[in-house]
């Protein structure tokens, strides 16, 4: 048995207001908050975490990003739909993922992926 030092990747993502972010990834994205803070806010879903803090340019959450691997991104997509989020289907990639892409209020990409399996002559 080896001991685990390294055990979680959190991505920390840019909020112009803590507020807006927990009602869009609570009511949008099915996240719970776990954290609150006038500046810094934690939510998580099914074990995955995301961190936020406060950050007054725009700039710096259009160019941040975040990849969430999940079982299926087809199920994300139509339940994003129910709950009014404005997405496209997910894509195969041809890096061997199905991908679905959600932009945030202030910028944020979220990424969430799935592998696909290797097509039939390469198996």
């Amino acid at each position: 048995m080896t001991n685990r030092t390294i055990y979680a990747t959190i991505p920390v993502l840019a909020s112009l207001s803590i507020d807006e972010t927990l009602t869009f990834y609570s009511q949008r994205l099915g996240f719970e908050t776990l954290q609150q803070e006038a500046d810094y806010a934690v939510m998580q879903r099914e074990g995955a975490e995301l961190h936020f803090w406060l950050c007054a340019e725009r700039r710096i959450a259009e160019h941040t990003s975040c990849y969430i691997r999940v079982e299926s991104t087809q199920a994300l997509y139509e339940e994003f739909l129910s709950k009014g989020l404005n997405v496209q289907p997910p894509t195969e990639r041809e890096w061997g993922m199905k991908e679905l892409y959600v932009i945030d209020p202030h910028g944020n990409l979220l990424k969430f992926g799935q592998p696909t399996p290797p097509p039939l002559d390469e198996a």
